[in-house]
C-alpha cells in the first residue's frame, strides 16, 4: 500500500532516521511527538503498520483515523487512535487533557484557535537542528481539543508551511 499524498508531502520535510529507529517497531506516541525525526522510510513504515491493523475511518476531521486493538499507556495519557491528517500524524488522547499534554510535553499556548476547530492548542516547533528546511515551513509538536474531536485532544507531529503560517499569522 502506497502513502497518500497528504501524508506524504508533511514527510518529505522532514530529516533522515537513524538506522536503529528504522529498525524498530513503530511507535505511534512518538511519532505524535516528532521523535524521532521522520524519514520517508519511517513514514511509511508508520502507514503500513496502521494499515495492518485496521482500515481507517474516514468519515471526520478530513483524516484518515486508525483504532488500535490495544490502548497505548504513556506518561499518564491513553490512546488507541492513530491519526494521519493533511499535514500531521498523531494519536487522539483519551480526554479533553490538551492543557497537561502541553505541561508534560512543553507546549506553549497557541495564537490562533484555527477559525474555532480548537478551543484550546498548544505548540512547540522542533529546534532548528531537527527542521529540514525552516524556510518551506515549520514542524512542531501540537496538542489541541476542541468540539469536533468530542472528549478526545489531538496529539501530533505537524508540518505547517511557510505561506499557511504566513497566512494564519495576518488573520491574528
Amino acid at each position: 500500500m502506497t502513502l497518500p499524498v497528504a501524508a506524504a508531502s508533511i514527510l518529505l520535510a522532514f530529516g533522515a532516521a537513524s538506522a536503529s529507529a528504522a529498525d524498530a517497531d513503530p511507535d505511534f506516541f512518538a511519532a505524535a511527538l516528532c521523535q524521532p525525526a521522520y524519514s520517508m522510510e519511517t513514514a511509511t513504515r508508520l502507514y503500513e503498520a496502521a494499515e495492518k491493523i485496521a482500515k481507517p475511518d474516514t468519515s471526520g476531521l478530513g483524516a484518515a483515523i486508525y483504532h488500535l486493538p490495544a490502548p497505548i499507556h504513556r506518561d499518564g495519557f491513553v490512546t488507541q487512535d492513530v491519526v494521519f491528517a493533511g499535514t500531521s500524524v498523531g494519536v487522539l488522547l483519551e480526554g479533553d487533557v490538551a492543557a497537561q499534554a502541553a505541561e508534560r510535553y512543553h507546549l506553549t499556548p497557541e495564537k490562533s484557535h484555527l477559525f474555532g476547530a480548537s478551543t484550546l492548542g498548544f505548540a512547540r516547533a522542533l529546534p532548528d537542528d531537527e527542521q529540514a528546511d525552516p524556510e518551506f515551513g515549520l514542524v512542531s509538536a501540537i496538542a489541541r481539543e476542541g468540539p469536533a474531536l468530542k472528549g478526545k485532544t489531538l496529539l501530533a507531529c505537524e508540518f505547517v508551511s511557510a505561506e499557511d503560517r504566513r497566512a494564519l499569522d495576518a488573520l491574528d
